[in-house]
């Protein structure tokens, strides 16, 4: 499956980071990770952490998959809203997991500065606004249970959103003091690099031919004839997990997104909050750290490759018309437009942990609009699995649920 189209903008400003040989020796290790995108080097870091030898895999370039075309922001908030997860897990699994994701967030800005990654990591808000009046109801309910679950939220009126941040067509709207954005192409590159130092083994062009699940281990055989023997494999491979696993567990979209041109006005109004709205499917927008704005959505419920990149062109304007109803005043001329995959669940969770039809083997796989933080904490699940202790939210990922 190619999980991006065109031309990604961090692709694009970062050019080729790091490269990797491909495998070309029988290699054994303790922890096998396939796919190194951001989960991967996250998951890679934790178990350098734990002292666990470490091998990563991937049959493209580092980070060239879904991470390449992520729009990077970092969000506590799941695509289901607090008081409707609550109605579907109950309020205290729901308000856990939304402060499992508040928490990831602040954890990866500690990250960043421990590996002095020049990702342009940077705490934001994040502002939730009713795209039509009859979604300020459903708004309020959820800003009430995000109150109840103590976090620092406010309620901003249409007045209020149009003087601060200059945003026509909004009826107000949620203002959360957390949230962020970061170069994710830039900093998986940089955590890779961090580890590679420290004994990591990182092989990218290596594709997977066959698995073998034996009694004590994994082995794996590339498509160069080469094996890889490990005592445990984790799949941090994403939306291409649906190739392996034969139940339908995620719906994969098609999702775009733009950048303009560097902006020549002030927007400095705009640089510290994150935005998305109440349409469905959404409509999300951030500046960049070199003066754009970006903005994603228009979402289409199919991933076939070349269906999704023949609507690019229409999309794109279609963006273009958005962010300029929303930012009249706004000068915007598309420079980058991409197209990418993404999944969603049911319940707006991942699914980490193990799986009945694969032993020694457990999966990471932060589907979602905030991806990155569930990532974060997929680590920490399978840490815990790992050493066979039980982690409080290793049920609400599990598959079958």
């Amino acid at each position: 499956m190619d999980l991006t189209s065109n031309e990604p903008f961090w692709l694009l400003k970062n050019g080729l980071l790091g490269s990797y040989p491909s495998l070309h020796d029988n290699i054994e290790t303790d922890i096998l990770i396939v796919g190194a995108g951001i989960t991967g080097s996250l998951m890679a870091h934790q178990c350098m952490e734990e002292n666990y030898k470490t091998v990563v895999i991937d049959r493209r370039e580092v980070a060239n998959g879904s991470t390449s075309a992520s729009t990077s922001m970092l969000q506590y908030e799941i695509d289901v809203p607090l008081f409707q997860l609550t109605e579907m897990i109950g309020q205290a699994a729901a308000e856990a997991n939304y402060i499992a994701c508040y928490k990831a967030i602040d954890e990866l800005g500690a990250l960043v500065r421990k590996i002095n990654s020049e990702c342009g990591f940077k705490k934001k808000n994040s502002l939730y606004f009713a795209a039509k009046q009859k979604d300020t109801a459903f708004l309020k309910k959820e800003l009430e249970a995000r109150e109840r679950c103590g976090f620092d939220v406010k309620w901003l009126s249409e007045k209020e959103i149009e003087s601060r941040y200059k945003i026509k067509k909004s009826y107000g709207g949620i203002l959360s003091a957390q949230g962020g954005s970061i170069d994710v192409f830039k900093f998986t590159h940089d955590l890779l690099a961090y580890n590679h130092k420290k004994g990591l083994k990182i092989f990218d062009k290596t594709a997977i031919k066959s698995v073998i699940y034996k009694k004590n281990s994994v082995e794996v055989q590339s498509d160069l004839g080469y094996k890889i023997k490990a005592k445990k494999i984790i799949y941090c491979n994403g939306y291409e997990s649906t190739e392996m696993i034969k139940e339908k567990f995620v719906r994969l979209l098609s999702t775009y997104a733009i950048i303009g041109e560097q902006n020549y006005q002030d927007q400095s109004h705009l640089n510290d909050t994150l935005f998305w709205n109440t349409e469905d499917p959404y409509v999300y927008m951030r500046t960049t750290d070199d003066n754009r704005i970006l903005i994603g959505g228009e979402d289409e419920d199919f991933a076939d490759d070349k269906k999704r990149d023949a609507l690019l062109a229409d999309k794109s304007k279609k963006l273009s018309k958005k962010l300029k109803s929303l930012l009249p005043q706004c000068h915007f001329t598309t420079d980058f437009a991409w197209a990418g995959t993404f999944g969603e669940t049911k319940d707006g969770l991942p699914y980490i942990g193990k799986h009945p039809d694969f032993n020694h083997s457990y999966f990471v796989l932060g589907f979602g609009g905030n991806g990155i933080t569930f990532s974060v904490i997929g680590t920490h699940v399978i840490k815990d699995m790992l050493k066979n202790k039980v982690h409080p939210l290793q049920e609400y990922y599990r598959f079958g649920r």
